[in-house]
């Protein structure tokens, strides 16, 4: 279950009205879209491994324990430091996790997901006691700052979550359900720098080291597989939109959370949106979500929580939970 949470936002917001000075857009074209009214950018040249260890410190001191309590850390992060040693490496070695082991886990907006109920398997076995998921993602390091339709939405943050047994098996994770569908790769993807297109004068020049999206093929996915697992869910166990005290999706568009929840009859009130004020933080928005959800009272102990998420691959999933703290 999950025992203790950790966040970090850079302090630089940068509203719509800013960005309309980068790139031909303005305030309304991008809330009527997005939803978006603002999001959080790093200072340049600021690594995802920084971002996660400012999180991981606000745990340890909320949780009073130690790094080297720490036995594995899971990091879900599509812009890691550096293509190896993997960010967990970095991370592990600045907060003096001496006694973890860790690696990345890479599903664009699903990582967090993926990366949680991995983590939970090492707990339900019994072969670990702590381990940190952490989702961090500086994505303004692989945006293209001519390219209208992805600047606007996204942002830079961090979020990590303490992962530990309960005394309670009605706590923590209940069930769960991921997909991909590799058929889906070309619609959102950053070609350069693999071993495909390895860096070269041509590849920066043709600008495959941003991201590349299509928008609409995107949307249209996402609305659909969306709720999909989240019906798939409540089908599964036996429940009803009603019965789910908070819905915490992936905060990529507020159309693609609010027709979800729409679609499965949830009451507007047990929906966590923070997507106008973050942007789409890609590995970091559903533990920034969770705290948000905590912040605002929605979320407490003994709630039952739906979490789903929709990403690049595509990549997809749905996580059914009892809030434990």
């Amino acid at each position: 279950m999950i025992t203790a949470l950790g966040r970090y936002l850079p302090p630089r917001v940068v509203d719509n009205r800013e960005l309309s000075k980068m790139v031909e857009t303005n305030h309304q074209w991008i809330v009527e879209r997005t939803g978006i009214h603002e999001r959080r950018w790093v200072e340049k040249g600021t690594p995802t491994s920084e971002l996660a260890v400012k999180a991981i410190d606000d745990l340890l001191k909320q949780r009073g324990i130690e790094a080297g309590e720490i036995e594995l850390i899971i990091v879900a992060t599509v812009t890691p430091d550096m293509f190896f040693p993997s960010t967990a490496c970095l991370i592990q070695n600045k907060v003096r996790a001496t006694n973890a082991w860790g690696f990345d886990v890479s599903a664009a907006c699903s990582s967090f997901l993926y990366a949680l109920t991995t983590g939970a398997q090492f707990i339900e076995t019994g072969r670990h006691e702590k381990v940190l998921v952490v989702g961090a993602d500086v994505m303004t390091s692989i945006l293209d700052p001519e390219d209208r339709a992805t600047l606007v939405l996204f942002g830079d943050g961090a979020g990590v979550v303490l992962l530990e047994p309960s005394d309670n098996d009605q706590y923590g994770i209940l069930d769960y359900h991921h997909e991909i569908d590799g058929s889906g790769g070309e619609q959102l993807n950053m070609p350069g720098g693999g071993s495909l297109y390895p860096a070269t004068h041509e590849t920066v020049d043709k600008r495959l080291h941003y991201v590349h999206q299509n928008g609409q093929a995107v949307f249209k996915f996402a609305v659909r597989k969306m709720e999909e697992l989240t019906r798939l869910m409540l089908e599964r166990n036996n429940l009803t939109g009603d019965q789910i005290d908070a819905f915490i999706a992936h905060q990529a568009n507020l159309r693609i959370i609010d027709a979800t929840a729409e679609k499965i009859k949830l009451d507007s009130s047990k929906v966590i949106r923070n997507i106008h004020k973050y942007g789409n933080t890609t590995g970091a928005t559903i533990p920034l979500a969770i705290g948000d959800a905590i912040d605002d009272g929605v979320l407490k102990k003994g709630d039952l929580v739906l979490f789903a998420a929709v990403g690049a691959g595509f990549t997809s999933g749905a996580v059914l939970a009892r809030w434990a703290y």
